[in-house]
Order: structure tokens, then C-alpha cells, then sequence
């Protein structure tokens, strides 16, 4: 998130506290599910005011996870297409350390 502005980090901020609220039950317009995913439970939160997207997954412990934000502006056609393979490669790094971390006990 370095390379939001400060303005744009604030908004993305309140959005997480919202989501750590509701949780799974955050639905539109707040939330909703983002299609070409490999990873079924990947959403993305629409912040206020403007055109600044969050990819966001939740873990097998429930946990959610913030995987790419930024400001789609005059790059809506690819914007889900450069953004969703970086957010499914992060969420997919996280799910196997999970795993790793499990297996270790």
C-alpha cells in the first residue's frame, strides 16, 4: 500500500475496520465476489468516492486477507485482468504457508 496516496490509504483503512466488522457478511456495495479468480472466496471491497479497489480472500482460518489496492481510473479494462492473477499468486503464497505452518504443528 506505499504507493497510495495518503488520502486513498485512509479510505482503505476504514474499509478493512469495516470488513473486521462484518466480516464474511460484508456484502454489496461494499463487497462483492470478483469473477476469473481461481480462488472461489476472492472479493473485491469498493471503497467510497471513488474508483479504489481491494482484492481480499479469506483464509481457511477465517482470516481475512488484503491481497492488492489500488486505484482503477482509467484502467477498467485491465484492471481485473493484471490485478487478480497478482492477488490469487499472493493468496495462494499465504494458503501454502498455512499449510507449511500446520504440518510443523
Amino acid at each position: 500500500m506505499g504507493e497510495l496516496s495518503e488520502a486513498d490509504y485512509q479510505q482503505v483503512l476504514a474499509a478493512l475496520n469495516a470488513l473486521a466488522v462484518d466480516g464474511p457478511a460484508l456484502g454489496r456495495p461494499f463487497a462483492d465476489t470478483v469473477k476469473g479468480s481461481r480462488h472461489a472466496n476472492m472479493k473485491e471491497l469498493r471503497l467510497r468516492g471513488g474508483n479504489l479497489r481491494l482484492l481480499f480472500a479469506f483464509d481457511t482460518e477465517r482470516h481475512g486477507i488484503a491481497l492488492v489496492a489500488e486505484d482503477k481510473t482509467n484502467n477498467w479494462t485491465t484492471w481485473y485482468r493484471v490485478n487478480i492473477p497478482i492477488a490469487g499468486a499472493r493468496f495462494q503464497e499465504h494458503l501454502e504457508h498455512i499449510t507449511a505452518k500446520a504440518r510443523k504443528g
